[in-house]
């Protein structure tokens, strides 16, 4: 069975609140394990480049990586549920920021 998409989510964050988007993609395997992700901040305001992408967590291109105003990293991966909370705390630190 291929792997399936569980989550496609885009949320507007108010204006007043730190503006920008966050974006939610998740695909997983038939037993509910995540397989695939892309987790996003996207704010043009604060960066132009990566499409507006200013933090942002996946494993495309064969590994887990971290993308920071354009900067691409790689990860350790302890688990998804780890990657989210990491992703979290990036994006609040950076809403407040016009």
């Amino acid at each position: 069975m291929a792997d399936a998409k569980i989550h496609d989510e885009s949320h507007k964050i108010a204006d007043k609140r730190g503006n920008g988007t966050l974006r939610r993609e998740v695909w997983a395997d038939g037993k509910g394990k995540v397989t695939r992700y892309n987790l996003a901040y996207i704010n043009h305001n604060l960066h132009a480049a990566d499409n507006g992408r200013v933090v942002g967590y996946d494993n495309a291109h064969g590994y887990h990586h971290r993308h920071y105003f354009g900067v691409v990293e790689p990860i350790a991966f302890v688990s998804f549920d780890d990657v989210e909370e990491r992703f979290e705390r990036d994006w609040i630190a950076l809403k407040d920021c016009k």
